[in-house]
């Protein structure tokens, strides 16, 4: 599962990226410092994983993650080929979720492609390519279907409604992840692969003295995305970066404390990032490692056992299921079981958030 960066180029994307993945991409003052997109794999923070180090004493433990990948700027005109604009479209569309970051913050120092600050203007710039690049996906589908529409196919009829509804939307300036669809509608919807119906994560990238509270930009961009069906975090991307590059995890915290943060911006992000892109995490613990397992929520027992290995969801036989709140009280296995509180769950067991499960599988 992967999540891309996108935004105007210069308003900190790469040194957001930096911060998230500590990998070095290259940053700098002018457009077009990314080319190519870099991809991170970056560990999901989860307090709960160092809970359960703490309980079981693995040999090792290994965290939950997810891809992030930096995706150059895009410019006016990007839907039309401008700037470089057909490869990074074709590199946004690859993604699952996007993360759209928006300069909220005035420096002189660093310039601005459109020559002043507004995020709401950005913003708009950006969807706009992402909607007539859906526009010219769409008038190709309509057209593909045409000749089926004149033999009265009902799919083709039923496809051809769902298309005029999504070009009517996109010719209103709005993005697809905002229509409301019937089930089989957003059933047909999905299949086409659309960039303005993937799920958003605005970025306000603010200077310090806002990353607590915001400031007038961030209000504009509330007020710009409040019937959008997205999300919005707040971050100070340029300090986020300064904290990371101390080495003591005690200087991060005492550094967090001074502006005000319980916790680093790029951790909230990451753990949004995972919600955007529908997961959840489920452990299996034991003396050899304790590992956080990334699914899709709403998976079966037996699909959770395919992330592990197709075996297990082939033979799967039981799934035998602690939830981290028992297991967090009781502290260890034994004690569970001996309170009554591991459950055996068959094939329609749907998997929570937090369980700690072991398979009973025959091959």
């Amino acid at each position: 599962m992967k999540a891309g960066i996108v935004g105007l180029p210069n308003v900190g994307k790469s040194t957001l990226f930096n911060c998230l993945s500590n990998t070095k991409a290259q940053s700098a003052n002018f457009p077009f410092c990314t080319i190519e997109p870099n991809i991170g794999i970056i560990n999901v923070p989860d307090q709960r994983l160092n809970l359960l180090e703490s309980y079981v004493d693995p040999e090792k433990v290994i965290p939950a993650n997810v891809e992030i990948v930096d995706i150059a700027g895009l410019v006016k005109g990007a839907s039309k080929g401008e700037g470089l604009g057909n490869q990074f479209l074709a590199n946004i569309r690859e993604t699952d979720a996007i993360i759209h970051v928006l300069r909220c913050f005035d420096d002189n120092n660093i310039v601005h492609v459109e020559e002043s600050i507004n995020p709401v203007r950005d913003k708009e710039i950006i969807d706009l390519e992402l909607q007539l690049k859906d526009l010219e996906t769409i008038e190709k589908r309509k057209e593909k279907i045409s000749r089926l529409i004149k033999t009265g196919n009902k799919d083709a009829i039923f496809q051809n409604e769902v298309l005029i509804k999504i070009i009517t939307h996109l010719q209103s300036f709005q993005p697809v992840r905002s229509i409301d669809f019937t089930e089989k509608q957003k059933e047909f919807s999905d299949t086409l692969d659309l960039i303005t119906n993937k799920p958003v994560l605005y970025v306000c990238n603010v200077d310090e003295g806002s990353a607590l509270n915001g400031n007038d930009y961030v209000s504009q961009v509330k007020e710009a995305i409040k019937n959008e069906n997205s999300d919005l975090l707040i971050l100070a991307v340029a300090i986020e970066a300064d904290i990371n590059e101390l080495d003591n995890y005690d200087d991060r915290k005492a550094f967090l404390e001074d502006i005000g943060l319980s916790e680093a911006g790029s951790s909230k992000l990451i753990k949004k990032a995972y919600d955007l892109l529908n997961l959840q995490t489920y452990f299996t613990a034991g003396k050899k490692e304790v590992r956080a397992w990334t699914i899709h929520k709403g998976m079966t027992a037996p699909q959770a056992a395919g992330v592990i290995h197709t075996d297990f969801e082939k033979g799967f036989i039981r799934a035998e299921v602690i939830s981290f709140n028992d297991y967090s009280e009781y502290k260890n296995e034994i004690k569970v079981k001996e309170a009554g509180k591991l459950k055996i769950e068959g094939k329609d067991y749907i998997v929570k958030n937090g369980d700690v499960m072991h398979f009973r599988f025959n091959v």
